[in-house]
Protein backbone atom coordinates (compact mmCIF):
# COMPACT_ATOMS: atom_id res chain seq x y z
CA UNK A 1 0.00 0.00 0.00
CA UNK A 2 1.28 3.17 -1.11
CA UNK A 3 1.53 6.59 1.18
CA UNK A 4 -1.10 7.84 -1.79
CA UNK A 5 -3.52 5.37 -0.26
CA UNK A 6 -2.78 5.44 2.95
CA UNK A 7 -3.33 9.11 3.66
CA UNK A 8 -5.59 8.34 6.26
CA UNK A 9 -4.66 5.72 7.70
CA UNK A 10 -1.49 4.79 10.51
CA UNK A 11 0.81 6.81 12.47
CA UNK A 12 -0.99 10.13 13.22
CA UNK A 13 0.08 13.15 10.91
CA UNK A 14 3.27 14.28 13.73
CA UNK A 15 3.62 18.12 13.40
CA UNK A 16 1.72 19.19 10.00
CA UNK A 17 4.10 16.65 7.96
CA UNK A 18 1.98 15.99 5.48
CA UNK A 19 0.29 19.33 5.30
CA UNK A 20 4.31 20.58 4.79
CA UNK A 21 4.76 18.16 2.20
CA UNK A 22 1.57 19.20 0.56
CA UNK A 23 2.37 22.89 0.66
CA UNK A 24 6.26 22.55 -0.20
CA UNK A 25 5.82 20.55 -3.31
CA UNK A 26 2.64 22.89 -4.78
CA UNK A 27 4.83 26.07 -3.99
CA UNK A 28 7.67 24.15 -6.19
CA UNK A 29 5.37 23.02 -8.48
CA UNK A 30 3.67 26.38 -9.19
CA UNK A 31 7.31 27.83 -9.34
CA UNK A 32 8.46 25.81 -12.03
CA UNK A 33 11.27 24.74 -10.03
CA UNK A 34 12.65 21.47 -11.07
CA UNK A 35 12.67 19.17 -7.80
CA UNK A 36 11.48 15.25 -6.35
CA UNK A 37 10.63 14.38 -3.12
CA UNK A 38 13.30 11.91 -1.55
CA UNK A 39 13.94 10.61 1.50
CA UNK A 40 11.78 9.09 3.97
CA UNK A 41 8.21 10.39 2.11
CA UNK A 42 9.23 9.10 -0.87
CA UNK A 43 10.23 5.78 0.27
CA UNK A 44 6.68 5.64 2.60
CA UNK A 45 5.02 6.39 -1.12
CA UNK A 46 6.61 3.23 -2.04
CA UNK A 47 4.87 1.97 0.88
CA UNK A 48 7.56 2.07 3.65
CA UNK A 49 6.98 3.25 7.35
CA UNK A 50 5.78 6.98 7.52
CA UNK A 51 8.90 9.50 8.79
CA UNK A 52 8.53 11.34 11.86
CA UNK A 53 11.41 13.86 11.36
CA UNK A 54 11.12 15.69 8.37
CA UNK A 55 10.57 15.87 4.33
CA UNK A 56 13.15 15.78 2.10
CA UNK A 57 13.31 17.83 -1.53
CA UNK A 58 15.99 17.99 -3.85
CA UNK A 59 16.31 20.95 -6.50
CA UNK A 60 19.08 21.42 -8.76
CA UNK A 61 22.05 23.24 -7.26
CA UNK A 62 21.11 26.26 -9.52
CA UNK A 63 17.75 26.39 -8.46
CA UNK A 64 18.48 26.53 -5.05
CA UNK A 65 17.63 30.36 -4.68
CA UNK A 66 14.54 29.93 -6.37
CA UNK A 67 13.19 27.23 -4.64
CA UNK A 68 13.47 29.14 -1.34
CA UNK A 69 11.72 32.72 -2.59
CA UNK A 70 9.07 30.01 -3.90
CA UNK A 71 8.70 28.44 -0.30
CA UNK A 72 9.30 31.73 1.75
CA UNK A 73 6.17 33.20 -0.69
CA UNK A 74 4.78 29.92 0.41
CA UNK A 75 4.68 31.10 4.32
CA UNK A 76 7.52 28.96 5.39
CA UNK A 77 10.51 30.29 7.39
CA UNK A 78 13.50 29.66 5.65
CA UNK A 79 16.70 28.68 7.73
CA UNK A 80 20.31 28.34 6.43
CA UNK A 81 22.10 25.88 8.14
CA UNK A 82 26.06 25.31 8.11
CA UNK A 83 26.02 22.93 6.04
CA UNK A 84 26.22 23.99 1.97
CA UNK A 85 24.01 21.16 1.18
CA UNK A 86 20.55 22.03 1.93
CA UNK A 87 18.54 24.68 3.40
CA UNK A 88 15.83 24.47 5.60
CA UNK A 89 11.96 25.41 5.25
CA UNK A 90 9.82 25.47 8.61
CA UNK A 91 5.87 25.71 8.56
CA UNK A 92 4.90 26.38 12.37
CA UNK A 93 6.47 23.11 13.45
CA UNK A 94 7.35 20.98 11.01
CA UNK A 95 10.45 20.36 8.81
CA UNK A 96 11.46 20.42 5.31
CA UNK A 97 15.00 20.08 4.37
CA UNK A 98 15.09 21.17 0.60
CA UNK A 99 18.64 19.27 -0.93
CA UNK A 100 21.01 20.13 -3.63
CA UNK A 101 23.34 17.47 -2.75
CA UNK A 102 22.87 13.87 -1.77
CA UNK A 103 26.03 12.23 -0.06
CA UNK A 104 28.16 14.16 -2.27
CA UNK A 105 26.62 14.27 -5.20
CA UNK A 106 25.44 17.25 -6.71
CA UNK A 107 22.00 17.08 -7.87
CA UNK A 108 20.92 18.04 -11.48
CA UNK A 109 18.18 17.88 -14.06
CA UNK A 110 19.25 14.73 -15.15
CA UNK A 111 19.11 13.06 -11.62
CA UNK A 112 15.70 14.52 -11.36
CA UNK A 113 14.19 13.09 -14.45
CA UNK A 114 14.72 9.74 -13.50
CA UNK A 115 11.86 10.30 -11.12
CA UNK A 116 8.75 8.56 -11.71
CA UNK A 117 5.65 11.08 -10.88
CA UNK A 118 3.19 9.86 -8.12
CA UNK A 119 0.36 11.25 -6.30
CA UNK A 120 0.65 11.49 -2.72
CA UNK A 121 -1.40 13.03 -0.16
CA UNK A 122 -3.99 14.80 -3.85
CA UNK A 123 -0.90 16.18 -5.76
CA UNK A 124 1.06 15.01 -8.56
CA UNK A 125 4.79 15.14 -8.15
CA UNK A 126 8.03 13.62 -9.12
CA UNK A 127 9.19 11.12 -6.61
CA UNK A 128 12.97 9.82 -6.50
CA UNK A 129 13.10 6.09 -7.00
CA UNK A 130 14.27 3.63 -4.02
CA UNK A 131 17.09 2.22 -5.37
CA UNK A 132 18.47 5.70 -5.79
CA UNK A 133 17.18 6.98 -1.95
CA UNK A 134 18.81 3.59 -0.29
CA UNK A 135 21.76 4.09 -2.01
CA UNK A 136 22.93 7.48 -0.43
CA UNK A 137 21.36 6.08 2.89
CA UNK A 138 24.36 3.32 2.73
CA UNK A 139 26.67 5.65 1.65
CA UNK A 140 26.22 7.78 4.73
CA UNK A 141 26.65 4.78 7.24
CA UNK A 142 29.67 4.99 9.13
CA UNK A 143 31.37 4.79 12.78
CA UNK A 144 29.87 8.03 13.28
CA UNK A 145 26.34 6.98 12.14
CA UNK A 146 25.34 2.86 11.81
CA UNK A 147 21.58 2.33 12.63
CA UNK A 148 20.71 -0.41 10.80
CA UNK A 149 17.15 -0.81 12.59
CA UNK A 150 15.65 1.87 10.41
CA UNK A 151 16.87 0.79 7.12
CA UNK A 152 16.19 -2.41 7.68
CA UNK A 153 12.10 -1.92 7.99
CA UNK A 154 12.69 0.53 4.82
CA UNK A 155 14.15 -2.37 2.92
CA UNK A 156 11.48 -4.75 3.90
CA UNK A 157 8.96 -2.46 2.76
CA UNK A 158 10.18 -1.57 -0.26
CA UNK A 159 12.72 -4.52 -1.00
CA UNK A 160 10.74 -5.58 -4.70
CA UNK A 161 11.21 -2.10 -5.55
CA UNK A 162 15.16 -2.27 -5.29
CA UNK A 163 17.80 -2.73 -7.44
CA UNK A 164 20.03 -5.10 -5.28
CA UNK A 165 22.65 -6.03 -7.56
CA UNK A 166 23.36 -2.40 -8.29
CA UNK A 167 23.58 -1.36 -3.95
CA UNK A 168 26.23 -4.34 -3.67
CA UNK A 169 28.00 -2.89 -6.38
CA UNK A 170 27.94 0.46 -4.81
CA UNK A 171 28.61 -0.95 -1.34
CA UNK A 172 32.22 -2.02 -2.30
CA UNK A 173 35.05 -0.78 -0.32
CA UNK A 174 32.23 0.87 1.68
CA UNK A 175 32.27 -1.61 4.69
CA UNK A 176 29.42 -0.91 6.64
CA UNK A 177 27.17 -0.44 3.87
CA UNK A 178 28.27 -4.33 2.79
CA UNK A 179 28.24 -5.06 6.54
CA UNK A 180 23.46 -4.11 6.25
CA UNK A 181 23.51 -5.87 2.65
CA UNK A 182 24.88 -9.00 3.83
CA UNK A 183 22.53 -8.51 6.40
CA UNK A 184 19.58 -7.78 4.81
CA UNK A 185 20.63 -11.60 2.71
CA UNK A 186 21.05 -12.99 5.92
CA UNK A 187 17.14 -12.11 7.01
CA UNK A 188 15.50 -13.01 3.37
CA UNK A 189 15.32 -9.39 2.87
CA UNK A 190 17.13 -9.23 -0.20
CA UNK A 191 17.63 -12.34 -2.63
CA UNK A 192 21.37 -13.77 -2.05
CA UNK A 193 24.38 -12.35 -3.54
Amino acid sequence: MSGADREGGGAPDEPGLRQALKQAASALKASGVPFALVGGYALWAQGAPEPEHDVDFAVPEEEVEAAAAALAAAGFELERPPEDWLFKAHLGTAMVDVLHRLQGRRVDRALLEQSGEQEILGLRMPVMQPTEIMSAKLASLSEHYCDFAPLLSVARAVREQLDWQRLRSEAEEQPFAEAFLRLTERLGISPPA
